[in-house]
């Protein structure tokens, strides 16, 4: 059964809530805590029972801001071309759409969770399309009116000037810049790029070398257990050397999603999770509590790359907590799809940063107040493979303190995988 819509702010109390939101947004550089504002107003102006912001580029979109309600939609990814962007941009000054004139696939997971309307308006600066603002409804036959319109048009305006004034926005790493300042940011990025792989190279290689040099020279003065000790560090380094080097390779290569995701097969992920579990580098196999059903519905995709997901996902958290403790892993599943989630309890991650942290070698420190290692590359390549299985990632603050990273992937007999 459907939930039951919320009973739309008085027009007194919206005009109060907005007042507060103006001077919110005046108050200071609120980038993606203001956005969170629009979409919760959003939802309590309109009677919705959740709203949601997605932010475009170029290349497409991704949703970023949510009521907590459809947080199982943070990361999901919106494929929306420049054209198709201009036509939005002239359609949706303020548009209802019912769920069964989507695509499927995404009709299917609105359904799912009692969604059956869509009320959506877009915010554009110069005449290009920033984003779009949803406000969704259980009923099917309902009708906005011009209030709610109304309403939805000016949060839309509201989260467009965010974008104008806030130099966190926006959140998305593929935004677009003037030609200039693009040229720059690219010539630092690869500067930055060669710099951190440098380092990082050296390191693992400079330790297998040193350990490889000491068995070779003074084998016969070692014993037994100093050279199954040397052994074993050649080993890892030796496997940390591999992953890098193919982490750097994924990430050159740029490779976009598969066009279908039937090319995968089903598996059951919570086998999968645990194999993984057991070939993570000893260290981080140490710091991680496993709380994994026996069995989850099946996913279709590909196992190694499902692998290396955890992998990823369990050396970051494990990187930004204090001696690598309380970071823990848990999978389960709804309707349509089967989550995974690693959250930890380190440094935790700003609001702002919960999509620029998918950017390729974006690092939470720069430059020479960097501290935790690595080029960056970890979360850009999660990304990159749930995405070609037609899932979705997000990550956010974590209630208590620390980050929560989530995917979420298409359940193989539910056929609402993403196109």
């Amino acid at each position: 059964m459907a939930a039951s819509a919320a009973a739309p702010l008085e027009q007194v109390e919206l005009l109060d809530r907005l007042t507060g939101l103006i001077e919110f947004v005046n108050s200071s550089d609120c980038g993606l805590p203001g956005l969170q504002r629009i979409v919760e107003l959003a939802a309590e102006a309109t009677g919705a029972i959740g709203a949601a912001f997605v932010e475009y580029t170029p290349s497409g979109g991704h949703l970023v801001a949510t009521t907590s309600s459809m947080a199982w939609a943070l990361g999901w990814p919106v494929e929306v071309t420049e054209p198709e962007a201009a036509k939005m941009l002239a359609a949706l000054r303020g548009q209802q759409t019912r769920v069964d004139q989507l695509p499927p696939h995404e009709a299917n997971h609105a359904r799912g969770r009692g969604i059956h309307r869509i009320l959506s308006a877009v915010g554009s600066l110069g005449g290009s399309l920033v984003g779009s603002l949803h406000a969704c409804f259980p009923d099917e036959d309902g009708q906005a009116d011009a209030y709610q319109l109304a309403v939805m048009r000016l949060l839309a305006t509201a989260a467009a000037r965010l974008y104008r004034d806030s130099a966190e926005l926006p959140v998305y790493p593929d935004r677009p810049t003037s030609r200039k300042r693009g040229t720059h940011e690219r010539e630092q990025g690869r500067d930055l790029f060669i710099a951190m792989t440098s380092h990082e190279l050296r390191t693992p290689v400079t330790v297998i070398k040193g350990y490889a040099d000491t068995l070779v020279e003074r084998w016969d003065s070692l014993d037994d257990p100093a050279r199954r000790e040397a052994v074993r560090v050649v080993w890892q380094r030796a496997r940390d050397l591999a992953r890098l080097i193919d982490r750097l390779l994924e990430a050159a290569s740029d490779v976009t999603r598969v066009s279908d995701g039937s090319h995968g097969v089903p598996f059951d992920p919570a086998r999968v999770l645990r194999d993984a579990v057991g070939d993570l580098n000893p260290d981080l196999r140490r710091s991680l509590r496993v709380n994994l059903p026996e069995s989850l519905p099946n996913v279709r995709g590909d196992r190694a790359s499902f692998s290396t997901v955890l992998t990823e996902l369990v050396t970051n958290a494990c990187k930004y907590s204090p001696d690598w403790v309380d970071v823990e892993l848990t999978a389960g599943s709804d309707a349509y799809t089967v989550w995974i989630r690693v959250s930890d309890r380190g440094l935790g991650i700003r609001p702002e940063h919960t999509e620029r942290a998918f950017e390729r070698f974006w690092q939470l420190e720069r430059g020479d107040q960097r501290q935790y290692g690595g080029v960056g590359l970890g979360l850009y390549l999660v990304r990159k493979i749930v995405e070609r299985q037609k899932g979705w990632v997000s990550l956010r603050p974590r209630e208590g303190g620390g980050a929560l990273a989530e995917v979420r992937l298409p359940r193989a007999d539910s056929g609402s995988g993403l196109q």
